[in-house]
């Protein structure tokens, strides 16, 4: 099963772009799991709620794993991933547990989606820094190469950002990216 998650700092498209991906695959994907969270409890959180958010997210990506699985498909796109957990923990509480590290060296991707922050900040009741998205893209960007991540920054308007991610996936899978092979010949039936 080949694992892609979707990474970066807020409002830059990974909730729409995981979703889009995981129609274009027609396969499994998990949504961001402190978003569920923080809507049910507030938006203010502890260490200890970070923690279980880490918990839940990677309960939500055994679980998309699961679905691919049972529907025969080798991929799954994942909303977010430990690293999102990571960043937000040492920026709040000037630390990251020592689990969700070990977790997060133990637990590789297939492919990293790191979503620019070329995006309009939209704004939502859950969201912190617009003023500092740049900052936070630089820190995933410097621990990506840091674990030496396959990783593929993605830019621009939301389709550009779909045909981009699609190209890498393709890549991941060994064939041609859809977005060359649309312009060579129709298309149909699903992309697996």
């Amino acid at each position: 099963m080949l694992r892609v998650a979707l990474t970066g700092p807020e409002s830059t498209g990974k909730t729409t772009l995981s979703r889009a991906l995981a129609h274009h695959y027609h396969t499994a994907w998990a949504p961001e799991y402190a978003r569920q969270y923080l809507e049910e409890r507030g938006p203010n959180y502890t260490l200890a709620d970070l923690e279980e958010i880490a918990r839940g997210q990677l309960d939500a990506e055994a679980s998309a794993t699961a679905t691919a699985s049972r529907m025969g498909k080798p991929l799954v796109f994942f909303d977010t991933d430990l690293l999102v957990i990571k960043i937000w923990a040492e920026h709040a509480f000037g630390q990251c547990p020592e689990w969700i590290r070990r977790q997060m060296e133990g637990q590789r991707y297939d492919l990293v989606l790191l979503l620019n922050v070329d995006l309009p900040w939209e704004p939502d009741p859950l969201r912190e820094h617009p003023n500092h998205r740049q900052y936070f893209y630089e820190l995933y960007q410097r621990e990506l190469r840091d674990q030496f991540a396959n990783f593929a920054e993605i830019s621009g308007t939301p389709a550009q950002r779909l045909d981009a991610a699609c190209f890498h996936v393709d890549a991941l899978l060994g064939r041609s990216s859809g977005v060359v092979e649309s312009l060579a010949t129709p298309q149909s039936g699903p992309a697996l």
